[in-house]
This record gives C-alpha cells, structure tokens and sequence, in this order.
C-alpha cells in the first residue's frame, strides 16, 4: 500500500447508524425496515454502520425515540466509531436538537438526507435553484436550533443579544433569497411551458415511476439515446426528452422525469414541480415498476399518489412491469399485473417487450393524430404554413407544379384544414 505524503491524509467515508421506529401498520413493518434509508445513505456516500430499530405505536415528540433506545443507539455510536445518525422519519428542529444531546452526534432526518443526494445530481441551472430553495425552506424553521448554543454559554442573558440579532439577519436573509429563487424559478417554469406547447404538434410521452426502476434504461432502449444509468437513488434530477420513432414515420417526443420515493416531503414536490412539468402536460404517461423488488406494490402506490398530487391522476397511464427476467415467480407477476389494467411486462435491459410497448403507444398516438394528404400550389403561403406549423409532415413530393405533403395532423385541426382547401385526403 503506497504511503500518504506528509499533510495528507486519506478521507474515510462517513459512517451512519441508521435509525427507523416502526409503528404499528407502517408500510415500513417488514423484514429489512430500513432497505430503502440504506440505499438513500450509501447514494449520499455514507457507509453504514449499523442498523437500529424501535417499534412503538407513535414517535416520542421531544427525542423521537424513547430514552432506553437512545442509550442502546449511543452505545451503538461509540462501538461502530459512527460519525451520524441518519433517521428514517422528518424530525422537528427540537427533535434533531435533542436527539442529537441525548447521542452526542450529527443527527440527520429523511428530508435532509434526500436533499443531500438532490444537490449532489443536480446538474442544470434550474435543478440547482430548485434544490437551493428546497434546502432553505428546510433550514429556515431550524435557524433557531443553529443558534442554541447561545442558550448554553456562560452569563446567556448577556449573549442573548447577539444571537437574537443574528437570528433576525439570517431569517431575513433566507427569506430574501428564497424569494429570488422563486422568482428565477418561476421564469423558468414559463420558459418550460412555452416549450411544452409549443410541441402540439408533437405526441409527447412521460417516463415516471419510483427512484431506481429503470426509466434511464427503457428511454436509451426506446430512443437510442445515452442517458446517464446509474444503480443508484435519484440518478435522474433533470428531465431529458428525445425523438423517438414509435412506429415507422410516427415519432413522440419522450421524456425521461425525476424518481419518485416512499414519503416524498410536500415542500419537496412543491420546489420540483417544473422538473415535472413535462409529466403534466403529457399526452400519455408511462409508469415503470421495478417488478423485482420486494415492495414493488408500495412503490407502485406511491408514484401513484405523488402523480395525485401534481394533478396527473386522470392521465393515460400505461405500467411496464419491468426487471421481468430476474423475477422467477409467476404468482408474484401476477399479483403485479392485478394492480394495473393496462400494463406490459418489459425488461429495458435485454429490450423484452418493447415492441408491444410500442404498439400501444402508436394505438394511442392514433386516437389523436390521423394521417392526412394534401395538395397545395407553391404559392399557397398560408396553407404551407398551416401544415408546417401545426403537423408533422412526412414526406414532400413535387407533382405537375403542386406539392403532395404528407403528414400526422391533430383531429382536432382537421376543420381548420378544410377550411383552407377541399383537396384532403384522410387515412384512417
């Protein structure tokens, strides 16, 4: 092993203990409680430690757990050499400040370990403001727990002031900058939707399902594109869309969204709310399902209550059972296939089934979209224009001094074509 130089020295992981309390018909109330909050941690880079666990019937409200539990978890910590406690709940900036005496530790609660993991994959301008304003509206109800160890230093009510005075400047300060970034934010957001109308012209598909079922792989297998694929939590924080050729001269945009996670925070939903634009606007949503693991029902509820939330329940949802080839029973992909009535079963990494998905993608595509041929002399500006800007056209062909187009044009603007010229031919 080669030797550090002197004044450096080698930077070991942080390592967690992780901490759950299971009440009484959690979703959580199973073999391995805590797989999910692993998962979270070691994204974030952490090793973990250990694993603790209280069932009780509801959280204590000053320490979350009870005070035997703690002393357990404090024992815990000094034989792991642990650096964190990282819980699986959102605690209140009390709770963390007390925990965190009774531990004599680091304590970090659910919501501020996701926005860890959120700051480190963000990668555009917009995910980056969004995560700022998460981690500040986050901060901003804890400002007071920063600055308790004022309460604790000798002759308080003579520091009392500067505390309280540098309380007052850091909430204001919080404030002004959250509202800065709501303001960009909401630029943005306008930016995004003039974007997404402007693709009217376009069927546009939305990739959604919980964190890690493979969206990244089935958008590569399905567009040919090379978005980044990691086994990890939260992979993908920036949508990315691409052209993708459903059937033979028939193309949807499709659009690759954020995972969604068990116990998502609202604030959360709120400041990512543009990132899933694309999935509000889009014509059909396709939810990918991790078919392999254990809780795939759970997950599967989940994403179906986040998309509640942000107003995509009435949606056309296809579920793609996906991870098939590693799932041996049968009786289990049934019970799956019973959760949705429309669903493929697909494994985006050996491309099994991606044709039928396909098939039904461009079934629905033509509930919308009809093909249509229409004559037009050159100089018919205003008809050109109309087929350019509000059809996918096909195919140009030069005939006796008229132009034939051929295009995918929304039902709906079938009046309007008419309108323009009697020379339309419709192919159902």
């Amino acid at each position: 092993m080669a030797e550090l130089t002197p004044g450096k020295r080698a930077r070991r992981k942080e390592r967690a203990i992780l901490l759950g309390l299971i009440t009484s018909g959690s979703a959580a109330d199973n073999e391995s409680p805590l797989d999910e909050l692993r998962q979270l941690a070691q994204t974030a880079g952490a090793e973990v430690a250990a694993p603790a666990t209280q069932r009780g019937t509801h959280f204590n409200a000053s320490t979350y757990i009870g005070s035997g539990k703690a002393k357990e978890v404090r024992h815990l910590i000094a034989e792991t050499d642990a650096d964190t406690v990282i819980c699986d709940h959102d605690l209140t900036p009390a709770q963390i400040r007390n925990l965190e005496e009774l531990l004599d530790t680091k304590v970090v609660d659910r919501s501020e370990l996701i926005l860890d993991i959120f700051a480190a994959h963000a990668r555009t301008k917009q995910a980056k403001l969004q995560v700022e304003l998460a981690q500040l509206e986050y901060t901003y109800p804890r400002l007071t727990g920063m600055w308790a160890h004022f309460e604790r230093l000798e002759g308080a009510i003579g520091t009392r002031g500067p505390g309280e005075q540098q309380l007052e400047t850091d909430r204001r300060l919080v404030r002004k900058r959250a509202g800065k970034l709501k303001s960009e934010l909401k630029n943005i957001q306008k930016r995004i939707e003039r974007e997404v109308e402007a693709r009217h012209t376009a069927f546009t598909v939305s990739l959604v399902g919980y964190t890690n079922a493979g969206k990244s792989t089935l958008m590569n297998a399905l567009t040919g594109t090379h978005v980044r694929v990691e086994d990890q939590l939260f992979a993908t924080l920036d949508t990315k869309s691409a052209r993708w050729e459903v059937q033979k001269n028939r193309f949807a945009v499709l659009s690759d969204t954020i995972g969604f996670i068990r116990r998502l925070p609202h604030h959360l939903i709120a400041s990512f709310h543009a990132t899933l634009e694309d999935a509000t606007q889009a014509d059909l949503l396709i939810h990918v399902a991790d078919a392999s693991h254990p809780h795939c029902e759970e997950q599967m509820q989940s994403v179906k209550n986040v998309l509640a939330q942000i107003g995509c329940a009435e949606r056309p949802v296809l579920t793609v059972l996906n991870k098939t080839d590693v799932v041996n029973n049968e009786a289990r992909l049934l019970i799956l296939k019973n959760q949705s009535p429309e669903h493929i079963l697909i494994s985006a990494l050996n491309r099994q089934g991606l044709e039928e998905v396909s098939q039904w993608v461009a079934a629905q595509m033509s509930k919308r979209f009809v093909e249509v041929r229409v004559w037009s002399s050159p100089g018919d500006g205003r008809l050109i224009s109309f087929l350019r800007g509000n059809a996918q056209v096909l195919d140009e062909t030069q005939r006796d001094g008229n132009i034939l187009f051929g295009a995918l044009m929304d039902r709906q603007l079938l009046g309007r074509l008419r309108a323009m010229t009697e020379s339309v031919e419709v192919r159902d």
